[in-house]
């Protein structure tokens, strides 16, 4: 939703404005373009590869600056560049990119088979096969219901316990093997383990948290008439936003889904919506 998300931020030459999820840089270089020379950029990612690529693609543009963090962390560095409402523009798109999806060393999808990883930074915190591993059965049934809205969360997480104590369970291909087995309720359009991937994804890199810590500062952030753009995939983050934009003192301005084509080009799309809202003066 590149073109909407632009549109929707109204992105002015001159301003401030700020990528929280850089990604491989799509949206970060459509919003550079958008600026001029005059503006700047600030990207933000905590995955290692988004900063080799934004250094790639981006070095010695003066209008463009990288931080490796994580958009949770967008309060501090808005405070330490003497940002505080004086940003015209965020955009926040959500979730893992197709990058990371795509290459199986990251463990975040059961497509190709690869090491039960899922951080969105594999040099910090704990992977999702360490979790795994030493979670309480009742602790992983509780995940997957409430980050990935499992029905079959216990029985799952059953059957996680009952194998970690006869083998360790590594790889993704394991995990989603492992899932497909237990019986119990379950959508026929989308794999079994799904839900699962999601809900532990959300967990091990605490996305939620982050989508509620990033949001809560937006409204001191912003300039007046400043946009925030959040591009959500599933339910459990466009409810936290569409609450936020509610109860906040930002005003709604539209709520956008991609149009067939770019679903029919793009399937991950097809659950997508993307939000707007707007600083009063």
């Amino acid at each position: 939703m590149l073109d909407n998300a632009l549109a929707g931020l109204a992105v002015r030459p001159g301003g401030i404005y700020v990528d929280g999820t850089f990604g491989r840089g799509g949206h970060s270089g459509a919003i550079l373009e958008a600026l001029g020379a005059s503006g700047h950029l600030h990207s933000l990612d905590r995955d290692p590869d988004a900063g080799h690529h934004a250094w790639r693609e981006f070095a010695g543009r003066a209008n463009f600056t990288f931080h490796a963090r994580n958009f949770a962390e967008i309060a501090a560095l808005a405070s330490e560049l003497d940002l505080v409402g004086r940003i015209d523009g965020v955009l926040l798109d959500l979730g893992v990119s197709s990058p990371q999806f795509d290459n199986a060393a990251r463990g975040f999808s059961f497509a190709n088979d690869g090491p039960l990883d899922m951080r969105m930074d594999p040099s910090s915190g704990e992977s999702a096969a360490a979790w795994l591993a030493r979670a309480k059965e009742g602790e992983i049934a509780d995940v997957l219901y409430l980050f990935g809205e499992e029905r079959n969360s216990r029985r799952i997480a059953r059957r996680i316990v009952e194998t970690r104590g006869e083998s360790p369970i590594a790889t993704t291909a394991q995990l989603a093997a492992l899932i497909a087995a237990v019986p119990g309720p379950r959508s026929h359009k989308i794999h079994p383990a799904t839900r699962s991937f999601q809900a532990i994804r959300i967990f091990i890199n605490q996305e939620l948290a982050a989508l509620e810590t990033a949001l809560a500062a937006m409204p001191g952030l912003l300039a007046p008439g400043g946009r925030l753009a959040v591009i959500s995939f599933h339910s459990l983050e466009d409810r936290i936003v569409k609450r936020f934009i509610r109860d906040s003192e930002l005003k709604a301005v539209a709520r956008e889904f991609p149009a067939d084509e770019e679903v029919a080009e793009n399937p991950r799309a097809r659950s997508a919506v993307l939000r707007i809202s707007e600083r009063l003066a």
